[in-house]
């Protein structure tokens, strides 16, 4: 079933009321009854007025004029004037009419409102987005240096912030273009991305895009002829709480007079057990008796009161609702359990009924982040509301009494925007992505974007955006301001990008914030920023720096001197915090055919980097390595083990080190992947490994040529540490190793085996972004 075809069938169960507000307005003295059910049709097929009959000047359809049968004024069905489970429709009617309006003129009216402010403010939705220019003064020919872009502010204060959250979007231009066209084709779309690169926020923006003036509200109504089927009736955005309203006040009506009966009865019984028969006893018996039997009859005008299952009275926007994590009763709905379930106590079945998450989110969004963590089942039932665009309501324990229950088809009409990482399409339901992808869009978040002035600026704005959203942190200045830009550019691990993980970024801000706001400092300055880059360490970056300082306290780190077999290698931790990883090597006879032996947890991708080393041993070395042992030891690797080919060129260095029996210099530590070749590809991590080898004590420290582009180190760092590229293996031993001799030939046999990787001029080529490892 289509989309198109569900809104249908839901608007079929409208009520009369809903009256185009073209209609009413036409002259209702030349209308007839069949006229008017051409424009209003019925859902479960009511019966149509006959030819004869005209509607009178103040006559509407569904109002309280007696053709056979009264009609019912929410959906428009025929009610039997004699079951006293339905509602007569005159007081309800005059409830909901108010000031003399219907409510399809009521719900008209509104969206004409709406349209007319649409006309005098509200832009095309092509012209919001990140196209939109930060409001500031620009100086006209901006120096490509200056990191604010040419913006000629002292503060976040003189940046205008947009209004529209879909304004605010940074970076993102394809999620955002995306976005866009999903609002106004109703698509789902499934984002794929880091964390804090602005899924949530980007689905939030949908949810401003989409019309107002469609939303519903939803009503379950007691079924008499079966409990545990209630009847679900969908009303204009508004008029739910009218209705409710008025079916409570004439339950309220009903008790009033069934009270006033009672006491008549009981006094009229009280006082002739005690004029007449004298028999004051059973006089109080038989008022006790007529007492519950009226209570327990008063019971059945509460099942009348219709349950408010979804009230969009007061939504400003389109809804939007977030069930990442939800359990399934919380997703799908649910119905509360009833321990009184006999005895004539049980609460009716309609007023335990609870909307879900994809109820709620009707003529809206529903998003749901980490897809994947949704259980199968539920994954299931999302995909059946989102191909039949309608889904009923039951209990999601099947111990629980409401198990029993089972509502009409909801209308479940939600755009759906589902987010992950990476491996959230490794557990996501196929048939729900295809449903997705089928009807709607995949879209890649990206991690950096491109350093330009216009998207410095729009990082300013940023800033300001943050510091309006906290409500309680000082105004930058524009060297605060400064800093986090740079901060940006380093985080982004690329030359000439910015992160786009403004998550962390907004961090930043607000210990930057607070840090000022503690000081009672007017402002918050470049000094607060650098104190909270020291303070908003990550637990990884404090963890490498407690293991720095603790093997410099037990002289477990070596930064002078030569050692066999020994290396000083690099690593990361997490995403943004470098530690050095010393790796040992030893060459041992073989009691057997030889083998390469390493310690250390290493995981799939370390192992097989060790594999790719030993081919360049065999081939390099004059020993029959077949007769002997290679031990690689990677110290204090840690719980977490090594992962990544990031320490191939320490492993490579080690061990020829072991096997020459020839120095390596331990003021010296590096980072590479190596190919079989000898070529020396980049990695990632690189400006933290740096780090990490200038808090180590190390001197110089080698890192891929490739690479060499994406160094961001702190300016405390430049004149602690040489930074040597390289390209092939050979640069490395040329660089690493004691003796120039004995150096020299090593290097000299390297080349001649690897041959035309060495050519001058070869250049290496690796991935434009490497991943950390």
């Amino acid at each position: 079933m289509s989309n198109d075809d569900n809104n249908g069938s839901r608007d079929r169960r409208r009520s009369d009321g809903e009256e185009p507000a073209e209609d009413a307005s036409s002259d209702r003295e030349e209308r007839t009854i069949p006229e008017k059910s051409e424009d209003v049709e019925e859902s479960d097929g009511s019966e149509e007025v006959g030819d004869s009959e005209e509607v009178s000047d103040s006559e509407e359809v569904g109002d309280s004029e007696e053709v056979g049968d009264s009609v019912d004024p929410i959906d428009g069905n025929k009610q039997d004037d004699d079951d006293p489970w339905q509602t007569p429709g005159s007081a309800i009617e005059e409830t909901l009419a108010g000031n003399g309006e219907s409510p399809g003129e009521t719900f008209e009216e509104g969206a004409d409102e709406q349209s007319a402010d649409g006309e005098e403010q509200a832009p095309s939705i092509d012209d919001l987005g990140s196209d939109v220019e930060i409001d500031a003064e620009i100086e006209e020919d901006p120096d490509p240096e200056d990191l604010l872009g040419g913006l000629k502010i002292d503060s976040t204060e003189e940046i205008n912030i947009p209004e529209r959250l879909v304004d605010q979007v940074i970076g993102q231009e394809h999620a955002r273009d995306v976005i866009i066209k999903a609002a106004k084709q109703r698509r789902h779309v499934m984002m794929i991305g880091s964390p804090g690169t602005g899924k949530s926020m980007l689905a939030k923006a949908m949810s401003e895009l989409l019309p107002k003036e469609e939303l519903q509200d939803v009503l379950v109504y007691h079924n008499p002829d079966d409990g545990n089927k209630p009847k679900v009736r969908t009303v204009p955005a508004g008029k739910g709480e009218q209705i409710v309203q008025a079916h409570k006040e004439e339950a309220r009506k009903r008790n009033q007079m069934r009270s006033f009966l009672m006491w008549i009865i009981i006094i009229v019984v009280l006082g002739y057990a005690l004029i007449i028969a004298g028999q004051i006893l059973l006089g109080i018996l038989a008022a006790g008796i007529i007492y519950i039997a009226f209570k327990y009859a008063s019971r059945g005008s509460d099942a009348m009161v219709p349950n408010l299952l979804v009230n969009n009275a007061d939504t400003k926007t389109a809804p939007f609702r977030d069930a990442t994590g939800a359990h399934a009763g919380a997703l799908l709905g649910d119905v509360r359990h009833d321990p009184f379930q006999s005895g004539g106590m049980e609460t009716p079945s309609h007023d335990r009924v609870e909307a879900g998450a994809i109820h709620k989110a009707n003529k809206g969004v529903l998003f749901v982040d980490e897809i994947n963590t949704l259980d199968i089942r539920s994954q299931q039932h999302l995909m059946t509301a989102i191909q039949e665009g309608e889904f009923g309501i039951t209990g999601q324990s099947e111990r629980s009494s409401g198990a029993m229950v089972q509502t009409e088809p909801v209308p479940t009409d939600f755009i759906m925007i589902a987010a992950g990482n990476l491996d959230a399409m490794e557990n996501m339901h196929p048939a729900l992505r295809n449903r997705i992808k089928g009807y709607g869009y995949e879209v890649y978040m990206e991690d950096t974007i491109e350093d330009t002035p216009e998207m410095r600026r729009k990082y300013a704005r940023f800033v300001a955006q943050e510091v309006a959203k906290d409500g309680r942190l000082p105004e930058f200045t524009d060297d605060a301001i400064r800093e986090l830009i740079l901060e940006a550019k380093r985080r982004a691990g690329r030359k000439n990008h910015l992160t786009l993980h403004f998550r962390t970024l907004g961090g930043l801000v607000r210990v930057a914030g607070d840090i000022a706001r503690g000081e009672d400092a007017e402002m918050t300055t470049r000094q607060h920023v650098l104190s909270a880059k020291d303070r908003s360490r990550s637990i990884e970056q404090q963890l490498a720096d407690d293991y720095i300082e603790r093997r410099k306290d037990y002289e477990m780190q070596v930064s002078e001197g030569f050692v066999v077999g020994r290396v000083n290698g690099l690593a990361v931790m997490g995403e943004d915090s470098g530690i050095m990883l010393p790796v040992m090597a030893e060459v041992t006879p073989s009691q057997g055919p030889g083998e390469v032996i390493a310690t250390g947890k290493l995981k799939e991708m370390a192992q097989e980097s060790v594999s790719n080393v030993s081919a360049i041993i065999k081939k390099f070395s004059d020993v029959n390595i077949s007769e002997k042992d290679i031990h690689i030891q990677f110290i204090q690797a840690g719980q977490q083990g090594v992962d990544g080919d990031s320490a191939s060129i320490t492993v490579a260095t080690a061990v020829i080190s072991a096997l020459e029996d020839v120095g390596v210099d331990q003021s010296l530590a590096m980072t590479g992947s190596l190919s079989v070749r000898g070529d020396v590809l980049p990695v990632g991590g690189v400006t933290h490994k740096i780090e990490a080898a200038a808090k180590s004590g190390c001197e110089r420290v080698i890192i891929p040529k490739a690479n060499e582009q994406d160094v961001m180190i702190e300016d405390e760092y430049e004149e602690m540490i040489e930074i040597i590229p390289v390209s092939h293996i050979s640069e490395v031993l040329d660089v690493a190793l004691e003796g120039e001799p004995e150096k020299d030939s090593l290097v000299d046999r390297l080349k001649s085996i690897t041959g035309s990787a060495l050519n001058e001029g070869a250049s290496v080529s690796g991935p434009s972004s490497p991943s950390p490892q």
